[in-house]
């Protein structure tokens, strides 16, 4: 992992920050287009506790490469919005986040895009905001997520490949999945390697190894999101 002093660091720090009062009018409940770009955009989906107001968590979803928003949102909005999450999504700028295809830049400015919108118009908790994402996406959200670990308490890695934090702030909670199967990012080279690096660098990581390929199974996202344990209110 790089030093603080790497210089993308600065490139790769989010400015965007839970205000200290929620909106005055919250969003009505259910899934949106963010609006902020035509094509490649992003997605925002509202439960029903955060349109009635109640200040709840927010999970910030990160595709995988050659993949979109709505992808990334279907692989935990299910158990994520019965356990009172704002979701967003954001597209990559091109297909597949930005750090893999050479350094950090675009995709960094557009979810500090994304996450000022949501966050000044959905009630959010402070210091309850998770990142994470599935393979490319996985891999981003440990690069990004470690950088920035004054923003996001908890990350979730699904199958990730590798990471590349431009440097280390904070000290968030890791949650890493990956299938003994997988052909994709084979385990033994992926996060049979990067959990131990983890912890080796002092992060508390949860590992949970299945029987499967590169997928992210239904049990595993329910596990994955008990485990960050954030209720609304």
């Amino acid at each position: 992992m790089c030093a603080a002093a790497d210089p993308a660091f600065g490139a790769a720090r989010l400015r965007a920050r839970v205000p200290q009062e929620p909106p005055a009018h919250a969003p009505a409940a259910g899934r949106r287009a963010l609006g902020l770009a035509r094509g490649r955009d992003g997605l925002v989906h509202v439960p029903p506790q955060a349109a009635a107001g109640i200040p709840s968590p927010l999970l910030v979803l990160l595709h995988g490469a050659g993949s979109s928003a709505s992808r990334a949102l279907d692989l935990l909005a299910g158990v994520a919005d019965r356990a009172g999450f704002v979701l967003l999504a954001p597209d990559s700028r091109a297909s597949t986040w930005d750090v893999i295809a050479g350094g950090y830049g675009a995709d960094v400015a557009f979810l500090d895009r994304a996450l000022a919108q949501v966050l000044a118009r959905c009630p959010v908790q402070r210091g309850r905001v998770a990142l994470g994402g599935f393979s490319d996406g996985a891999s981003y959200a440990l690069s990004l997520g470690l950088t920035n670990g004054d923003l996001f308490g908890r990350l979730l890695a699904f199958s990730p490949g590798f990471m590349a934090p431009a440097g280390q702030v904070g000290r968030p909670a890791i949650y890493v999945s990956h299938g003994v199967e997988d052909a994709v990012l084979p385990i033994d080279r992926c996060s049979r390697r990067l959990v131990p690096a983890l912890r080796d660098a002092g992060y508390d990581v949860t590992y949970d190894e299945f029987d499967g390929g590169h997928v992210v199974p239904p049990a595993v996202a329910g596990r994955a999101v008990d485990w960050l344990g954030w209720q609304p209110g």
